[in-house]
């Protein structure tokens, strides 16, 4: 019963490490269309992520529920087990263990690297809404009429604004 429950606490680890694996290469590609402003592509890649973010959700839930069961097997009917306390436990079954343990870095690596690209996806998120910002007040800007060099007797400026044709060459 023990080792089925660790073959599939293993399976399940695995499939989790290829979604993460999946979600990482479309991850380049939305950084990719990011950089380059295309939004209908980044609107398709955020459909996509989603499926397999939801897909990962499910494999998690199944990763609990497996502990969960493992918990029970070996006695610890109060607590959920953590992969890393599996793997100790596992001590008479050393090919069940090394291969728990491989699946468990193979599956953190691959979330740490999904991290960091989040991290850098943010960051150039970030910056677009920046741009994005400076652009809106530059074009807000250009409507505005300039202000002359005009002050009272205060040396305020008086904030009169030029004619719409610019400068008046007649003075």
């Amino acid at each position: 019963m023990m080792a089925s429950l660790a073959e599939e606490l293993i399976s399940v680890m695995q499939e989790e490490t290829k979604g993460y694996d999946e979600l990482y290469d479309l991850s380049q590609k939305k950084r990719k269309a990011i950089v380059q402003r295309k939004l209908k592509e980044l609107q398709n890649i955020n459909t996509e992520e989603e499926t397999i973010t939801s897909r990962l959700k499910n494999l998690e839930n199944r990763r609990v529920k497996n502990l969960t069961d493992m918990s029970v097997v070996m006695g610890h009917d109060n607590e959920i087990l953590t992969v890393t306390q599996v793997i100790d436990l596992l001590d008479n079954q050393p090919q069940e263990q090394k291969k728990l343990n491989d699946a468990k870095r193979e599956l953190v690596n691959a979330a740490t690297r999904m991290h960091k690209l989040n991290e850098q996806i943010q960051i150039l998120l970030n910056q677009a809404l920046e741009m994005t910002q400076f652009d809106l007040n530059l074009f807000e800007n250009l409507k505005k009429a300039p202000e002359t060099g005009n002050y009272d007797k205060h040396a305020y400026n008086t904030g009169d604004v030029l004619p719409s044709g610019g400068f008046d060459l007649k003075q």
